[in-house]
């Protein structure tokens, strides 16, 4: 492109381009494939440069995360007629997709890993995705509650018990204290 950049251009690089690094992480939290999430991320990109003119400038952060979880939800329901004609192929296939070699796989422990996880997806949907949003995506606490449109002390209240859930899991499975590394 030559000349000036636009307004819309402008806006697009104020507020979507630094975004991008917590984007991909949570693309790749809710797909658990490489390829997954560059596409709902590129969707999302797509989505919030048609809608920057719109967009207010405040908590940009929760506004593209909203955006992405709407787009997730359409991509859900696009597939969701794969999956009740075969449901176990289309499981094989998807896992000929995944990608598990993960930096962060090679790093913690695994046993550990399994716990915590197994704790979180024991959650609640309404827990788990204050418990995303926070500590895995590093929203502020008004900007989940922006995203998950309620106030922000049911945010605060949910990441407390969904916190203290797992915690109480940890214990129960005796992985409450530190595991060494294998």
């Amino acid at each position: 492109m030559t000349g000036a950049p636009t307004e819309q251009q402008s806006s697009f690089e104020r507020y979507v381009l630094p975004e991008l690094d917590v984007l991909y992480r949570t693309a790749w939290s809710l797909t658990r494939s490489d390829a997954e999430a560059q596409d709902l991320v590129q969707d999302t990109l797509l989505r919030a440069f048609r809608a920057i003119e719109r967009f207010d400038g405040r908590y940009p952060r929760a506004w593209l995360l909203t955006i992405m979880r709407n787009a997730n939800i359409n991509r859900a329901r696009k597939k969701k007629p794969d999956l009740l004609d075969d449901p176990d192929a289309t499981f094989e296939r998807s896992l000929d997709f995944a990608d598990n070699d993960d930096p962060e796989s090679l790093v913690v422990d695994p046993i550990l890993d399994a716990s915590v996880d197994q704790a979180f997806r024991a959650l609640p949907d309404s827990f788990r995705e204050v418990v995303e949003l926070v500590d895995l995506n590093g929203l502020a606490y008004q900007e989940a509650a922006d995203v998950l449109d309620i106030p922000v002390g049911t945010v605060m209240s949910r990441l407390h018990r969904a916190r203290k859930r797992i915690r109480e899991h940890l214990q129960e499975t005796g992985l409450d204290r530190e595991v060494p590394f294998r």
